[in-house]
C-alpha cells in the first residue's frame, strides 16, 4: 500500500487512545479493509495512487473513525464501574462507622488493595483495576514522606535507600498506565488530592504525626471526609460508564472540586 494509506493509518492510530493491543488489532482490520477497497478500484482501471486516495476518502476522516471506535471500547459495564468504585466506598464506610483507626479493618483493607492490584496488573489491567492501583501507591508515597520527616531518628541510610526505590516504583507504574491511556493515569491518581488534601488540611496537617491532637481534629472532619470519598466513588462510576473522552475528563475534576470545597468549609 502507498503513502496515502500509511499516512491515513498513522493519523488513525495517533487519534485512538485505547489499549495498544486493541489499537493494533483495529488498525490491522482497517488496513485490510483499505487494501481490499484499493484492489477493487484498481481492477476497475484506477492507478494505485488514485485507488488508495479514493479508498481512504470512502472510509472518511480517520479522527472520526478513531473517536467512534474509542466510544465503543471506552464504556465499561456496571459491574466494572462498581468494582472500580469499591475502594472509595469502602474507605467512606470505614470513616462513617469510625473503624478507620481499627488495626484489623485497616489490615484487611490493605491486603485487599494489594491483592486486587496484583491481580489486575496480571490480568491485562482492566479499567476497574486503576483506582485500586491508586490506593496501592498511596501508602508508598506516605511512607516515603514519613521517612524523610523522621530521617534524623531513623537514619539517612534507610531514607536514601527506600525513597528512591519508592519513587522509581511510582514513576514506573504511572508511565506504564499512561501508555495504556492517559485518562487511566488520572483515574488512578484521583485519590491523591483527596487523601493528601485531608491530611494537610488546616488543623490537621500542621500537627500530623506530631501528636494525638491531629486525630481529634480529624475526627471532627469525618462527615466531610465521608462525603468526599462518596463523591469520588460516584465520579469513578460515571468515568467507567461514560463513552466520550471529554466527558470522562470533566467527571474526573469532581473529586478535586469536592475536596477543595470540603476543606474550605471545615477551616
Amino acid at each position: 500500500m502507498g503513502n496515502i494509506v500509511n499516512c491515513y493509518l498513522a493519523r488513525f492510530k495517533a487519534s485512538l487512545q485505547i489499549d495498544s493491543n486493541i489499537k493494533e488489532s483495529v488498525a490491522q482490520e482497517l488496513y485490510t479493509h483499505l487494501k481490499e477497497k484499493s484492489e477493487e478500484l484498481k481492477e476497475k482501471g484506477f492507478s494505485e495512487e488514485e485507488a488508495d486516495r479514493l479508498a481512504v476518502q470512502a472510509l472518511g476522516s480517520p479522527e472520526l473513525i478513531a473517536r467512534q471506535i474509542y466510544e465503543t471500547h471506552a464504556q465499561g459495564s456496571w459491574q466494572e464501574a462498581l468494582l472500580a468504585a469499591l475502594p472509595h466506598f469502602t474507605v467512606a464506610l470505614l470513616f462513617a462507622l469510625y473503624y478507620w483507626q481499627n488495626t484489623f479493618c485497616l489490615s484487611v483493607l490493605l491486603m485487599a488493595i494489594v491483592g486486587m492490584a496484583v491481580y489486575g496488573w496480571h490480568r491485562d489491567k482492566p479499567i476497574w483495576f486503576f483506582p485500586w492501583l491508586g490506593y496501592y501507591l498511596f501508602p508508598i508515597l506516605v511512607s516515603s514522606i514519613l521517612l524523610v520527616y523522621f530521617s534524623p531518628q531513623i537514619g539517612w541510610i534507610a531514607t536514601i535507600t527506600y525513597v528512591p526505590l519508592a519513587l522509581f516504583v511510582v514513576i514506573y507504574i504511572v508511565e506504564q498506565t499512561m501508555k495504556r491511556d492517559e485518562l487511566y493515569a488520572l483515574l488512578m491518581l484521583s485519590l491523591l488530592p483527596v487523601a493528601f488534601g485531608w491530611l494537610l488540611s488546616p488543623g490537621v496537617g500542621d500537627k500530623f504525626i506530631r501528636s494525638d491532637i491531629a486525630m481529634v481534629q480529624l475526627e471532627a472532619k469525618i462527615p466531610w471526609i465521608v462525603v468526599t470519598f462518596v463523591v469520588l466513588a460516584m465520579a469513578t462510576v460515571a468515568f467507567v460508564r461514560l463513552k466520550q473522552r471529554q466527558h470522562k475528563i470533566a467527571v474526573l475534576l469532581i473529586p478535586l472540586i469536592a475536596i477543595l470545597f470540603s476543606v474550605a468549609l471545615t477551616e
